[in-house]
């Protein structure tokens, strides 16, 4: 085994098809490990000398293993995945059929890891990044971070199965309605992706408009990003991209994610007139997404982070990303200052939570907000 460190764009742009076969030999990856997900976010995102994406290949040159890593910014030495906070999961890769990839990754990272914490964020149970930790010798904490709901990818009686009796014949009633209305759904194809992805995030902000839209999703460097992921992404099967129309006007689109194990639905926009005309639009696109994401033996259909009311609708699994963090022995009380910060900011959330619980629960008994205002 042999390694390196990639340290600027231009090396890692020549390393897509390599990178690529490798994500097809590691059975763990989300669409988020995608060359074109990582290299794209990179260009819209990347700090100049910031970039460390290590690499450990076989002595013939065949790419084994990788860790795509940059310098974060702030005053202490850590290295975090790309893809930033617009990126559900993260993780490594390891060639399924190289059992020594783990350890050789390792050992390559605790080498590029000098004097540095390795702060690995959003990891799922199961992914790759838990044998590199499983093998490493220095410190290494392993802590919870954010929740995902999942359900099985199956097609739309088998989700309306795990609901009871009389919300599924609500819901029923909600497709016999779309149905009626003449709603049809298209797959857009690689050449239509760039204009298609410019109508969903119209829609999107439409959609959002004075309720508080995300201000990165608004943000060109967010568009550019995107336009550039996805269409090779579609290209390869990674990614799908839906229009929804009504009398020939587009009036939804949605951009789903998919990886061989699991398929997530990561934005949408939608009309506001949909609304006024009693559209549900998430089960419009729950069904749609669950005729798709079942096809090549996927088995996993993620609503990705968060555990909105709306998800919970259909009874899905909750799943906890993990956050693992390495580093040597030298730098061992740099990790527990930063593994105490991060428990603190937990500690602080959940606090938060239980308080507003309790507020809300009064205000349900009074009739009156927490604050004393009318309820």
């Amino acid at each position: 085994m042999r390694t390196e460190i990639c340290r600027d764009e231009e090396g890692f742009g020549r390393l897509a098809a390599e990178w690529t076969a490798l994500y097809g030999r590691c059975s763990t990856v989300t669409p988020f490990q995608s060359h074109a997900w990582l290299h794209s976010w990179w260009l819209s995102y990347g700090r100049p000398g910031a970039l460390r994406v290590v690499l450990v290949r076989r002595a013939d040159g065949e790419l084994v293993a990788a860790a795509p890593l940059m310098r974060a910014g702030g005053p202490l030495p850590v290295l975090t995945p790309l893809g930033g906070s617009i990126t559900d999961f993260t993780d490594v890769l390891l060639d399924d059929g190289c059992p020594e990839a783990a350890p050789a990754l390792a050992g390559a990272l605790a080498r590029a890891a000098r004097g540095a914490v390795i702060d690995l964020r959003e990891v799922r149970p199961g992914a790759a990044g838990e044998r590199v930790f499983a093998f490493w010798r220095g410190p290494r904490r392993r802590l919870p971070d954010s929740l995902c709901l999942e359900l099985p990818a199956v097609p739309m009686e088998g989700l309306l199965e795990r609901i009871p009796s009389g919300k599924a014949q609500r819901v029923r009633a909600k497709l016999r309605k779309l149905d009626a209305l003449g709603i049809d759904a298209r797959v857009v194809g690689g050449d239509e992706v760039p204009a298609a992805l410019d109508r969903l995030l119209r829609l999107h902000r439409l959609q959002w408009q004075g309720r508080g839209v995300t201000a990165e999703h608004t943000s060109e460097r967010f568009a550019q990003h995107l336009t550039r992921a996805v269409r090779p992404m579609v290209e390869r099967g990674e990614a799908m991209v839906t229009e929804f129309r009504l009398a020939g006007e587009v009036v939804a689109a949605d951009l789903t994610l998919m990886s061989p194990r699991l398929a997530g639905g990561y934005l949408y926009g939608a009309d506001p007139a949909l609304r006024a005309r009693k559209v549900d639009v998430a089960t419009m696109l729950l069904r749609h997404g669950a005729g798709e994401a079942g096809t090549g033996g996927r088995a996993t259909l993620s609503m990705l982070r968060g555990t909105e009311a709306y998800k919970r609708h259909w009874r899905p699994e909750t799943v906890g990303n993990q956050r693992l963090m390495l580093t040597g022995r030298g730098t061992a009380p740099l990790l527990w200052l930063r593994a105490g910060a991060a428990d603190a900011r937990r500690w602080a959330a959940r606090q938060a939570r239980e308080r507003d619980w309790v507020g809300r629960a009064i205000g349900r008994l009074t009739g009156r907000t927490p604050h004393g205002d009318g309820g």
